[in-house]
């Protein structure tokens, strides 16, 4: 019997899952790896710690979805791939074979990355509040545990809460922290923004003059200029050599591949992700193949945004059976100009698509109704199953 693994269950691997009844009913075993029973949609995430999801909303039954269609869900970490012994070997040891790979394993926060360099943290936090304090945007997860300790140290007084990065993802983060200060008679947050160079830079005039105006009227200050050159006991210290004492940190300083692929010895691009074709197929290992944060597409370098993993399910899913079966596959088109919002926290979203740009309730509006399209199109039919 073929054997399918899917390495992560993320974004890309969503019509796979979905797909897993018809891949078994043609004698193909599917199993599917993943660190937990659910995987977190990022694109709500910053609406999670803002209070307008609850963790259930914006994530999918992973193990549900693949157990209840026929497959077999471990959930367990991918420590190491042996591509010559067509082997994914696991934190805990296990060793699971494959006929052919496919790799969604998602991006990471290093905490050794700044815009320009590094950025140095504590290696042991002094104190319950200080280990308490620093939370990366990802994993999605970190973004509730923040939110729950945002919550509790508003209840007595107005707190400082700290945004390192410049990107959509801090800019969100800001907005939606600022949002939880508030929540249930909250004193509040004073939040500042390190932002770098400067905020959004690779984005359109109009859509940075949106942000600061969103910003701006929140009282959220957005600090230009000088990069962060470490956090430690609570302080963020800055390269001019300005430090500021925060009660709640947030990493939102960029993402880099899974370190797996470069450890396993396949082909990588500089920044460790998985090198693939047109046809979302290792360069070095024709079995393996990969979608979302995890990959680098060698004909063009494609922006760490989810519209590309959602693009890359049907293409995905034509090729591994394809694969499996030995018929031909199908190449990837990115596609054009793609819509972008973003949820700045409170109801209030700034979208931006093709020179169009606009701030307010609107924007948020239409990026909910698309995300809970999308969660909804991909859950299983019966209720997930309590564990």
């Amino acid at each position: 019997m073929p054997r399918l693994l899917l390495a992560g269950a993320g974004h890309a691997h969503m019509a796979l899952m979905a797909a897993i009844p018809e891949l078994v009913a043609k004698g193909h075993q599917v199993t599917a790896i993943g660190p937990g029973e659910r995987h977190y949609y990022s694109g709500m995430g910053p609406g999670m710690l803002g209070g307008t999801y609850q963790p259930e909303e914006i994530s999918f039954p992973v193990r549900d979805m693949v157990e209840s269609r026929g497959g077999v869900f471990l959930q367990d970490k991918v420590a190491t791939i042996e591509p010559a012994r067509h082997v994914v070997i696991l934190e805990s040891g296990h060793e699971e074979p494959y006929d052919v790979l496919s790799c969604n394993l998602g991006s990471f926060v290093p905490q050794d990355l700044a815009a320009d360099g590094n950025i140095a943290l504590p290696e042991s936090p002094e104190g319950a509040d200080a280990s308490q304090a620093v939370f990366p945007a990802k994993p999605i997860e970190q973004l509730w545990k923040a939110r729950r300790r945002i919550l509790e140290l508003a209840r007595d007084r107005q707190i400082r809460v700290g945004v390192c990065g410049g990107g959509p993802a801090a800019l969100e983060i800001a907005g939606n922290a600022w949002a939880a200060g508030r929540e249930n008679g909250g004193k509040g947050c004073v939040v500042q923004l390190f932002a770098g160079r400067k905020l959004l830079r690779t984005m359109p005039e109009k859509v940075r003059r949106l942000a600061e105006k969103a910003l701006l009227k929140r009282g959220i200050e957005v600090m230009e200029g000088s990069y962060v050159r470490s956090v430690q006991s609570g302080e963020i210290h800055l390269e001019n050599g300005q430090q500021h004492a925060q009660d709640v940190i947030f990493l939102a300083l960029g993402v880099q591949p899974s370190p797996v692929f470069r450890t396993s010895g396949l082909k990588v691009s500089e920044d460790g992700g998985l090198l693939v074709d047109q046809y979302l197929q290792s360069l070095s290992h024709p079995d393996i193949f990969g979608g979302g944060d995890c990959i680098t597409f060698a004909p063009g370098p494609l922006a760490k945004v989810g519209v590309y993993a959602v693009r890359q399910n049907p293409v995905l899913l034509h090729n591994l059976q394809a694969q499996l079966e030995g018929r031909s596959l199908k190449a990837f088109d990115p596609g054009g100009a793609y819509l972008l919002i973003f949820n700045i926290g409170g109801g209030q979203g700034i979208l931006h698509k093709s020179g169009i740009a606009f701030g307010g309730r609107a924007a948020f509006w239409i990026k909910d109704y698309i995300d809970r399209k999308f969660i909804k199109k991909f859950l299983p039919d019966a209720p997930s199953k309590t564990r």
